[in-house]
């Protein structure tokens, strides 16, 4: 007796299942990255420019996804920043991705080559490095366009406003993303959104140790402590 003819269905593959999960999990970031940013903007600038904390949520998901979602973020969040909020234009957007990119797509790729620890901070300073190298050059080139401001007070201002400020940016930024990221992967596994680490429980909490922590705190207080006085606070 013949069979019937019956074409079997073939399961979803788990590599579809996981670019969703990626996709809402960007999403997520982005969203909260746009948040923080608001929130941000409640701390006190120095002159036309704010320290902003998104980059800490960019970097996150640059650690756990790569460069190429760190860039996708960073442009997705200044997109809507420029649309909602912002009075900068196109020019503001420029100057709002090249900033986010320069730092949390240097750190990105450093520590997708060397996931350690070590990797994190080598990472995480060379971002700085390239923040404030990329800065320099993009305010010495646009913000005479864009401010209306003359280019030799805007080369003035290179070492005295732009330097200090994005080095203590990146600072801030540097050490708030050592503190939070293990803790927010952590939650993001938990939910399903990100796939499990390789690593067992006992080799990440010899990576993520107190004194870690507290090497990480200090280079936040000293970086804000650099932000208050940039900004005529202390």
């Amino acid at each position: 007796m013949s069979q019937p003819n019956v074409t079997p269905v073939s399961p979803v593959p788990a590599r579809t299942k996981m670019n969703t999960k990626t996709v809402v999990s960007l999403a997520m970031l982005t969203g909260i990255a746009y948040v923080v940013m608001l929130v941000s903007k409640l701390m006190p600038g120095v002159m036309f420019l704010d320290f902003d904390f998104k980059d800490v949520v960019i970097c996150i998901g640059g650690f756990t996804f790569g460069p190429l979602a760190a860039a996708l973020i960073s442009t997705a969040v200044a997109l809507i920043e420029m649309v909602t909020i912002s009075h900068t234009g196109l020019w503001g957007f420029l100057m709002n991705v090249l900033a986010t990119c320069a730092f949390c797509c240097t750190a990105s790729v450093v520590y997708q080559k060397l996931h350690t620890k070590k990797g994190a901070v080598i990472g995480l300073f060379g971002g700085i490095a390239a923040l404030v190298v990329i800065m320099l050059l993009w305010n010495w080139l646009i913000t005479p366009i864009y401010m209306g401001l003359p280019r030799a007070d805007v080369v003035a201002m290179l070492p005295t406003l732009f330097l200090p400020f994005n080095l203590a940016k990146g600072g801030m930024n540097m050490a708030a993303t050592l503190l939070l990221y293990k803790p927010v992967v952590t939650a993001l596994r938990k939910s399903g959104l990100v796939p499990p680490s390789a690593q067992t429980q006992e080799e990440t909490a010899k990576k993520w140790n107190a004194g870690f922590l507290l090497f990480s705190l200090f280079l936040l207080a000293t970086f804000v402590v650099m932000a208050l006085v940039l900004a005529g606070v202390i």
